[in-house]
């Protein structure tokens, strides 16, 4: 199992490329198997994520040539049962369910993993797929979904924190190939969500409303293949953004896209940290000291849940108190004990954690918990005196291309090793 080990107190300085979104690319993925012709997708980031999603449609009998970010995938004839094996490690597998209900009318899928953040029920998939006629049965860890016919229907898929991405994303994958009109309520507005549209209009589809609470489809009767390029992860932008601002140092971000991170923005202005744009450039550094912030996690286009365990790292340093509310999962504060090991001094209060920042951290071995958490305790060590090693760093990889080798172009001191 490999970790990073990093020498911090080194401001980064320099240009970092951004990847391609990964939760843009998956469910892109997932929706070649909606056409039996060839779909090439290009700026497909390199990650254990795609890497599996790409073992997943060739275990469905896709073929699919993945090569320096591009991906061509051809699912000419496939099958509607996925290997518990595969889905079982990567949540985001959920998504192939609306391309084989609406190209097999089955689908037969293992309820899928990922990261332990806290609940995310699949509920409202299942609610978007029996609003428009398919019989779900859940049985043995598996969900079995049939269909004779797919028809369109209106539809609300708020949840309890919210819209869900990956529901309405499956849903409107589905309905593409549905006979008539659906109409999907309290959709996600995500700029992944609008990508996806983006990628299936290109194959034929008719969706409207995509990046707005009300998504309409007009069922066709086909689709066909396509070539697409997947948008710049904004969560990956807004980690480098924090780790520019933690640094103390001035980092040019070269292809992300301001637009899709307004809110993380304003809130890295509030703590003292400048966003500048320069062209399609975008250039980060401190504007004097670091301030504390009050932040809430909200769905797009407030603060993203994504982006939280990062901007806490930050607001460790910034002298005064901040408070973070997490409202979309119940459990991703597990990074505050790891940040603890560094210096930080922070008390959870129900879904708030309260940061009493301006302590210098000093480096220590902490334990990756999750995906962002990862992130979190990477920015801490570049930002911390002295040794930091953050294990389990197999989490970072799902999200995260090459890190390691894109902060040491930075000026970074960080090396990746394998764990004792």
């Amino acid at each position: 199992m490999d970790s990073f080990l990093i020498k911090g107190g080194v401001p980064l300085h320099g240009e970092v490329n951004i990847s391609g979104s990964k939760n843009a690319a998956l469910p892109i993925m997932a929706a070649t198997l909606l056409t039996d012709e060839p779909c090439v997708i290009r700026r497909v980031p390199d990650l254990s994520d795609t890497r599996f999603m790409v073992k997943i449609l060739e275990s469905l009998g896709a073929q699919v040539k993945f090569e320096n970010g591009t991906l061509t995938v051809r699912a000419k004839k496939i099958k509607g049962y996925a290997d518990y094996e595969l889905v079982r490690k990567m949540r985001g597998s959920i998504c192939i369910a609306g391309p084989l209900l609406a190209r097999l009318q089955k689908a037969r899928i293992s309820l899928p993993g990922g990261c332990i953040i806290g609940a995310r029920p699949i509920n409202l998939h299942l609610k978007g797929f029996e609003a428009l006629g398919v019989k779900i049965k859940i049985e043995g860890g598996y969900i079995d979904a049939t269909v004779k016919k797919l028809i369109g229907s209106s539809m609300f898929l708020g949840g309890r924190a919210g819209p869900t991405v990956l529901g309405t994303a499956n849903v409107m994958m589905a309905a593409t190939l549905a006979d008539g009109i659906t109409v999907i309520e309290s959709a996600a507005c995500e700029p992944e969500v609008v990508d996806l549209a983006n990628f299936l209009n290109a194959m034929g589809a008719q969706i409207s409303g995509a990046g707005s609470p009300t998504v309409t489809i007009v069922g066709v009767e086909k689709l066909h293949g396509v070539e697409h390029e997947v948008i710049p992860d904004r969560i990956e932008t807004a980690t480098f953004m924090v780790a520019a601002g933690a640094t103390d140092g001035e980092v040019t971000i070269k292809g992300g896209r301001a637009e899709h991170l307004r809110a993380v923005i304003d809130k890295l202005s509030e703590a003292g940290v400048a966003v500048e744009r320069r062209g399609a450039d975008m250039v980060v550094r401190r504007k004097g000291k670091l301030k504390p912030v009050d932040i809430a996690t909200l769905p797009y286009s407030g603060f993203p849940t994504d982006a939280q365990a990062q901007m806490m790292a930050l607001l460790v340093l910034a002298p005064g108190i901040s408070i973070i509310t997490e409202r979309i999962f119940e459990s991703r504060f597990m990074h505050v004990s790891e940040l603890a090991r560094l210096g930080a001094e922070i008390e959870i209060e129900g879904p708030s954690a309260i940061v009493k920042g301006g302590k210098p951290l000093s480096g220590a071995p902490v334990m990756a918990s999750d995906l962002r958490a990862s992130a979190a305790l990477v920015i801490a060590g570049l930002s911390a005196k002295g040794s930091t090693q953050v294990n389990r760093i197999y989490h970072l990889d799902r999200g995260y291309e090459r890190m390691d080798l894109k902060l040491k172009k930075l000026g970074a001191r960080i090396q990746r090793v394998q764990e004792k």
